[in-house]
Formats: C-alpha cells, sequence, structure tokens
C-alpha cells in the first residue's frame, strides 16, 4: 500500500451538537491518533482519552472517524493527529526474494 497523501492533522471546532469527525489521513490503530481539546480564547490544551472522551472506528491503513461521547462546545477546538510508534516490526531474511508487500507496509 502507498501512502497517498503527507496530512496528519485535522482540527474541528464545536458546536454543542456534532460528535463524529472525519480522519481523512489513514492511520492503522486507534492508538496512532491523538485527540487534544484546544480552548479557543487561552490556548489551554488537554489530551482526551480513547473510551473515556471518544471512540475510534475505521483506520488499518484507511481513514476513519473519530466520535466523542459528548459533544464538544462552540469554545473549544478538538484536533486529532497521527502519532505513529517508531518501532521496525518488518524482518528481512538474507538472501531472501524482496517481499514488496511487507516492505511498503514495514515503510508506512
Amino acid at each position: 500500500m502507498t501512502v497517498s497523501t503527507i496530512t496528519s492533522r485535522v482540527s474541528y471546532t464545536g458546536d454543542g451538537i456534532t460528535v463524529a469527525f472525519a480522519v481523512p489521513f489513514p492511520f492503522f490503530n486507534a492508538s496512532d491518533l491523538v485527540i487534544t481539546e484546544r480552548v479557543i480564547a487561552t490556548g489551554a490544551e488537554t489530551i482526551k482519552a480513547f473510551g473515556t472522551h471518544y471512540t475510534v472506528a475505521g483506520g488499518a491503513g484507511g481513514t476513519g472517524t473519530v466520535t466523542a461521547l459528548s459533544a464538544p462546545v462552540n469554545t473549544v477546538q478538538w484536533i486529532i493527529f497521527r502519532a505513529v510508534p517508531f518501532t521496525q516490526l518488518t524482518e528481512y531474511v538474507s538472501n531472501d526474494g524482496f517481499p514488496a508487500e511487507s516492505h511498503e507496509a514495514g515503510l508506512d
């Protein structure tokens, strides 16, 4: 799979009604996303907790949706960004055929 965008961050201003927020960039797991709530007037930020403040649908290399368990009010922004751990899960074997699919997944 190729990654066709370098966008890894999106923000939404609350309205007290909307709870579903699109994640327009690819991610693999819910743990790859960090959701921060920023108070517009002061700039104060709080990191939201998965399962306590929001849920995630989608991922697995595609886009998805973050759903707030309580709609953010109009005085805050929700900032969603991808924060993927820097780990290498692909192991290459000497003198083995070059595995294109696993190589792409390892780089993604």
